[in-house]
């Protein structure tokens, strides 16, 4: 890689490639499923054939290794779940399963226990299970089983209750207020178990009959929802499970149509479409190797601090400081930057530390690369911008600077000074236009920001549904690598308890909320003083240049009446003419920078970033005040959605502004 072998710092490697299935469907006492389970079976061990065949087929990505195993994400409910676990894992897929409950609660409950006495061993553990029925120990075994040859993540921040109204249901089989309550209760947690697995799946496979899809939880209301997160569906009718098809929009589930013409073949489509960025004709970097392919530079370089000094002299704060950037490594940002961020997600109770180990490496060490990269470019790029304005100006003004100096003789001296300039104009232009540095900024920006506040989504057990993704306009490989980079990570092996979100939302998501609404607050400020400095500094030297044109209207005046000396009166006018060239192209290259560099816009979304940042911490301040007993694992993962949402929507705007602002002669 350029430039790593003198600095000693290389690229984090890229981000495994791999397929991420979901499964949905019904349990055993379904009677569709039931009738039909031979051929349901048939059927989902076939298209899991397709599968392998296709990514079999599919040839390898450029800078990459061998794609990692097939990860298959269920949750272990008796029936099509424990069907599909079964079926992967003779494949050598690796399990995820997401719980609804803690675990012991899980298999009390999908065990099928006969009754109270039975449910209370269960949700005892391991220890009890050899006092249990034959029939119902074999079912918890069967589940235990596949616990341990899954990442389990469990949602037992509702367990206390949860238990006692599944135990009021077992003791009072015959009343209907005490079966309402635990299905009420459950199928929330359900919903949002299945909500978990959805986020970390390129497609959905649910074996479902097709009644309804409106029941919280439920195989048909698992398809629609993922259908509204832009996740594709395998769906097999258990009616008719050879006619499998795929659903792509939620408006899919109202017509039903026929199956497509060659299902194998659409399926493969999907695949390819889940692991490959989209290709660009105007990106020749379009391939995740791009952001590995940069060159590490341990400073900043003074040659394109320009945009950041106007912004120090514009700004207020200290104008002639040292702007020299060091750029923090990717091994040692966990020591550095990172490590209070590090510290808090180990101190998390009952902490993943693998998760943490992969924190570190796969994703605050790819951030610190993209970060240190983008800020060279954005330097590059921006300075040489605002350079170009500034060698603009200076060669209008050279072009004339002889006249009330120097005298003709001068001038082919001034003239090379010109051309040096234009030159100067010239070679940034070209460079930058070769180097690509306004798409080489942009891209590994979109990186950065995506890898910023990862860690605190990912000891949640969150992320940004595959379909929910936004596509950039010439390529989307940057979004491709973050949303790889926090898939290889995965859902901590972690029970999520009240004690575990309490540490989460003081730790994590109110200081990053907090610390991000702090930093956008102080920016809008400081930007909106750039612009208004600068157009008062623009103002007033068009101002001045009219004030000097009326002097040298003045001057001719004045000097056809002899009160004036004609050497004087021929000194003055020079210099006012001289004025009346360098005033305005002053002013017009101030104003040229002021409108390049967006200072007031960027102001406006650094305002409306912070402003909704402060409506998540206002949301917060409740939680945080509340008793652990009242906090939801929904609540506190909604916060954590609605935060990267507010970073996405700030990464929009950005590209929206300066997305067609390519470096360019300043005309």
């Amino acid at each position: 890689m350029p430039g790593a072998a003198a600095s000693g710092v290389i690229a984090p490697k890229p981000p495994s490639v791999r397929l991420s299935l979901a499964v949905t469907g019904h349990r055993v006492d379904n009677a569709s499923y039931a009738a039909n389970r031979e051929r349901v079976s048939a059927v989902l061990a076939g298209i899991f054939g397709e599968i392998d065949a296709a990514l079999a087929a599919e040839p390898p990505i450029p800078g990459l290794g061998p794609m990692a195993p097939v990860r298959l994400h269920t949750l272990l409910a008796d029936g099509v779940d424990q069907l599909a676990c079964h079926t992967a894992l003779a494949r050598g897929w690796e399990l995820v399963s997401p719980l609804p409950f803690g675990a012991d609660l899980n298999r009390a409950i999908n065990a099928r226990p006969r009754d109270a006495d039975e449910a209370r061993l269960l949700m005892g553990g391991e220890a009890c299970l050899g006092r249990l029925s034959v029939e119902t120990r074999t079912r918890a075994q069967n589940i235990l089983t596949l616990e341990r040859a899954s990442r389990v993540f469990e949602l037992a921040d509702q367990d206390d209750k949860l238990r006692r109204l599944y135990l009021a249901k077992l003791e009072a089989p015959n009343s209907p207020q005490a079966a309402d309550a635990f299905a009420a209760h459950s199928s929330e947690r359900v919903g949002a178990a299945a909500r978990v697995m959805l986020e970390q799946a390129d497609i959905l496979i649910g074996v479902w009959d097709g009644a309804s899809h409106v029941f919280v939880g439920g195989t048909g209301h698992t398809i629609a929802a993922a259908l509204q997160m832009g996740a594709p569906v395998v769906w097999i009718d258990t009616n008719a499970p050879e006619d499998w098809r795929i659903l792509r929009t939620y408006e899919a589930l109202a017509a039903r149509g026929a199956p497509e013409e060659n299902s194998a073949t659409a399926l493969g489509h999907l695949i390819r479409d889940a692991l490959r960025p989209t290709a660009s004709d105007k990106d020749e970097l379009g391939d995740i190797a791009a952001l590995d392919a940069e060159s590490w530079r341990p400073h900043s370089d003074p040659l394109w601090h320009t945009y950041r000094r106007i912004e120090a002299l514009f700004g207020g704060e200290r104008p002639f400081r040292n702007l020299r950037q060091t750029y923090e490594a990717p091994d040692a940002i966990v020591t550095g930057s990172a490590a209070q961020l590090v510290a808090s997600l180990r101190a998390l109770p009952g902490a993943d530390e693998d998760l943490v180990d992969q924190v570190e490496v796969d994703v605050l060490g790819r951030f610190a690369w993209a970060d240190a990269i983008s800020s060279r470019l954005s330097d590059a790029y921006r300075g040489g911008m605002i350079a170009n304005f500034v060698l603009s100006a200076l060669a209008v003004i050279s072009g004339i600077a002889y006249l009330p100096f120097l005298g003709a003789p001068w001038t082919p001296i001034f003239s090379v000074l010109e051309i040096l300039l234009l030159g100067g104009i010239l070679g940034v232009t070209w460079l930058g236009q070769r180097r690509r540095w306004h798409q080489r900024w942009f891209q590994t920006r979109r990186v950065g920001e995506y890898f910023r506040h990862a860690p605190i989504l990912l000891a949640l057990g969150v992320t940004r549904p595959p379909g929910r993704w936004p596509a950039g306009a010439e390529t989307s490989w940057p979004e491709w690598y973050a949303r790889y980079g926090l898939r290889e990570v995965g859902l901590p092996e972690v029970a999520i308890t009240q004690p575990y979100l309490r540490a989460a939302l003081t730790q994590l998501i109110d200081t990053h909320v907090v610390t991000q609404r702090d930093y956008h607050l102080g920016k809008a400020a400081r930007l909106t003083n750039v612009h208004s400095n600068m157009d008062r500094l623009a103002f007033g030297l068009f101002v001045l240049a009219l004030i000097s044109v009326a002097g040298s209207l003045v001057l001719s005046g004045v000097s056809a009446t002899s009160l004036i000396p004609e050497h004087a009166a021929r000194v003055l006018g020079r210099v006012l003419i001289f004025l009346d060239v360098v005033l305005p192209t002053f002013g017009g290259a101030i104003a040229g920078i002021r409108y390049f560099g967006e200072f007031e816009r960027f102001a406006a979304i650094s305002e409306v970033t912070a402003n909704k940042l402060e409506g998540v911490h206002a949301r917060l301040r409740p939680l945080l005040a509340a008793p652990d007993s009242a906090l939801e694992y929904a609540l506190v993962a909604d916060l954590a959605h609605r935060a990267d949402d507010i970073v996405v929507d700030e990464i929009e705007n950005w590209q929206a502004m300066f997305g067609n602002k390519n470096i360019t002669v300043p005309v």
